[in-house]
């Protein structure tokens, strides 16, 4: 394909300009820093990336993503990227870990939502959703839709890496308006892959991610590879995995999306979160098996 117009270069990924107006065409690079590579890298995490965004398609969670075009790239919507890291956090690890003292490892009561502000010259601060609504980053109304496709993607992602025998640790994700003539909706926009997420073997703990770059574990691109290859390991399930109060079993619940009919905006939002907040509540985990995702 015809090289076109570059848009923006960040570290791992350029963005160039599409075939059609509203695209763009994602270019994944082998950079591990700015001073680094990882040879391959960019394949895997393509490839890795288009998978997570096509099951995550087929359940109804809207993303920019549209086909792989190559080893390299990818066609994707264009989006007006709103200034967030949306991180969920299922394990201790990481600046969690380092932030208040909790041992790496350590099994959260309940799944936690973090966002910070993407700003490179800030280091991407820790911020509160009175900052976000505040300083006019996102709406209230943005934000429900923010937490509630956070909550889906969480829920399906666990369930489809325990099936392929890797825990979901934590992950990073950034969300954009897709504006399709006067309407507008949040979709899932950037990538999923290990640079994005916290990724251990099940059973060894062992690390598959970026972590192994960054604390010099070597075998870098074996472990992308791994995680890679968990599409042919496991098949995206027609459930959605809910905590149980008891923080590492999991139950699962069909989809019932005929549920949400009828309901406004806002009931489903708040409806999503009231069940994000209760699910590990002592007592009420086994409440919540029957639910279905909002």
């Amino acid at each position: 394909m015809k090289r076109r117009r570059m848009i923006y270069e960040g570290k791992a990924k350029i963005l160039y300009e599409g075939p059609e107006p509203g695209t763009l065409i994602t270019y994944f690079k082998d950079d591990a820093t700015k001073k680094a590579t990882i040879e391959g890298k960019g394949v895997l995490n393509n490839r890795i990336s288009e998978y997570l965004m096509t099951q995550l398609n087929a359940i109804g969670v809207p993303t920019h993503f549209v086909k792989r075009l190559n080893m390299r790239e990818q066609l994707v919507k264009e989006v007006e990227i709103i200034p967030l890291e949306v991180i969920v956090r299922n394990i201790a690890a990481g600046s969690l870990s380092k932030r208040l003292g909790i041992e790496e490892g350590t099994a959260l009561p309940r799944s936690i939502i973090e966002y910070c502000y993407k700003n490179d010259a800030l280091h991407d601060p820790l911020v509160s959703e009175e900052h976000i609504t505040a300083f006019g980053w996102a709406t209230p109304q943005d934000l429900d839709d923010i937490v509630n496709l956070t909550i889906r993607i969480n829920d399906f992602l666990s369930g489809l890496f325990l099936g392929a025998g890797i825990k979901l640790v934590d992950f990073k994700v950034e969300f954009g308006r897709l504006w399709e003539n006067d309407y507008m909706r949040i979709v899932l926009a950037d990538e999923i892959s290990p640079d994005s997420c916290r990724l251990w073997d099940v059973t060894t703990n062992e690390k598959m991610d970026k972590d192994r770059f960054r604390r010099d574990l070597g075998g870098v691109v074996e472990a992308y590879s791994e995680v890679a290859s968990c599409r042919n390991r496991c098949k995206a399930r027609p459930e959605v995995r809910f905590w149980s109060n008891e923080g590492t079993r999991f139950c699962y619940a069909e989809k019932r999306r005929s549920r949400s009919a009828g309901k406004s905006h806002r009931q489903r939002a708040a409806r999503a979160r009231l069940c994000w907040r209760r699910r590990c509540a002592p007592g009420q985990g086994d409440r919540y098996r029957t639910g279905g995702a909002r």
